[in-house]
């Protein structure tokens, strides 16, 4: 789903969702995996990635 549809549906900003999905946020809303996995054709394991440093 492009990420503008996907900002229409969880009323987030594309500038907000862009940040999320290239990995440069430092922190992420638990409202805003919610509202995220409210849209059918994703899950939590879709968005989310374990990174050990």
């Amino acid at each position: 789903m492009p990420l503008n549809e996907l900002s229409e549906k969880v009323d987030l900003t594309l500038s907000n969702l862009s940040i999320l999905k290239t990995g440069k946020a430092k922190t992420v809303r638990f409202s805003t995996l919610e509202a995220i996995c409210k849209v059918p054709e994703y899950q939590l394991v879709d968005i989310l990635e374990f990174v050990e440093e």
